[in-house]
């Protein structure tokens, strides 16, 4: 079962998304928040597989509360997904920034929506492509820290082309083949990758991959 904990202060957004993520026979909502703060809270007492969280909310916003549940390492197994009411709200790199393993827009359709909840606890990014590039086009500015830098060295040029891959939103399979290796192989490659970078998930590996130059953004 795929455990989600919704983190709203819309009580109609809650109840819509909980009436069709129980419809779900692989999916159960364990339980709802209406803060970030109360929402932290229940991520450290439930310990979902995904925390789908508002971006704009009174008291402790999205930003803030996947910011604390990044820097928990006994929550490092929660997948924090924001939910935004702009495909390039100016809060979503932040987001990013802060330890979201990606984003989904509020007028998504249903059927994509439940596949995005479902890619997200497997561990992938929900980072199309395109809007990656954008947001990376828009938004980063900082220079890249010593420790990233070191990491950049230190992977092997397989890590580096699987970061790529990552990057240009390839999954563990098609990165596999594109490689011609296993996709156990392609995955350790990426693990391995994200340990060197500190990156705590596929996300912020695509956002260290655009900022570190590896990849190069292009208009889209």
């Amino acid at each position: 079962m795929i455990r989600v904990l919704l983190v709203d202060d819309q009580p109609l957004i809650r109840s819509g998304f909980r009436a069709l993520l129980d419809l779900e026979d692989d999916i159960v909502v364990v339980a709802e928040a209406a803060d970030g703060g109360e929402g932290v809270a229940l991520v450290g007492k439930h310990l979902p597989d995904i925390a789908l969280i508002d971006i704009q909310m009174p008291i402790v916003d999205g930003i803030e509360a996947t910011r604390r549940i990044a820097a928990d390492p006994d929550l490092a197994g929660v997948h924090v997904v924001i939910l935004t009411n702009y495909g390039l709200d100016e809060y979503v790199f932040h987001a990013l920034r802060a330890g979201a393993a990606g984003f989904l827009v509020k007028d998504i359709q249903p059927e994509d929506f439940l596949h995005s909840i479902r890619v997200a606890a497997r561990g992938d990014a929900l980072l199309a492509p395109s809007i990656t590039r954008r947001l990376i086009n828009r938004y980063v500015a900082q220079p890249l820290d010593t420790g990233t830098r070191t990491g950049l060295n230190e992977l092997t040029n397989r890590e580096r082309e699987a970061v790529v891959l990552v990057a240009h939103g390839l999954s563990n399979d098609e990165i596999a083949e594109r490689l011609v290796i296993s996709p156990l192989t392609a995955k350790t490659h990426i693990n391995r990758a994200m340990t060197k970078l500190h990156a705590r998930d596929r996300a912020q590996l695509v956002v260290l991959a655009y900022e570190s130059g590896l990849v190069v953004p292009r208009n889209s």
